[in-house]
């Protein structure tokens, strides 16, 4: 089944995102294999060509480790996925900011309503 891609941003890169963030939710473990770049191209209905830029960039990105013959690999380095982890995080959080900045809202009051927010919202996890 084929994603829906957004038009102004390069493919690759939109699919680089979707894999680091199954990363750092732990759909996607330490040492798991990639499907191969033609299925990859097949399920997510892209040129091959696209999956071979993502991986590349997710190599260059130290995420995965591609092992000739064998496949490509996420990688099992703590470090760099801790890294990864703390990267999206404040991404997410710098977004945030930076949206509720174009509300006008105050550095003080985001913290009163994230921390009031939480409070309502204790009961989901």
């Amino acid at each position: 089944m084929a994603d829906e891609f957004q038009a102004s941003r390069p493919i690759y890169m939109q699919i680089v995102e979707k894999i680091t963030q199954q990363i750092a939710r732990y759909e996607r473990m330490p040492g798991d294999k990639l499907p191969s770049v033609r299925e990859m191209a097949i399920a997510l209905g892209v040129n091959p060509n696209t999956i071979q830029r993502t991986y590349s960039e997710l190599e260059r990105m130290k995420i995965v480790e591609t092992r000739r013959g064998q496949g490509t690999f996420i990688t099992e380095s703590g470090e760099v996925l801790d890294k990864l982890r703390t990267k999206l995080q404040h991404d997410l959080l710098d977004q945030f900011v930076c949206n509720m900045k174009e509300l006008g809202i105050k550095k003080e009051e985001m913290v009163q309503l994230l921390t009031s927010y939480l409070h309502e919202k204790k009961g989901d996890k």
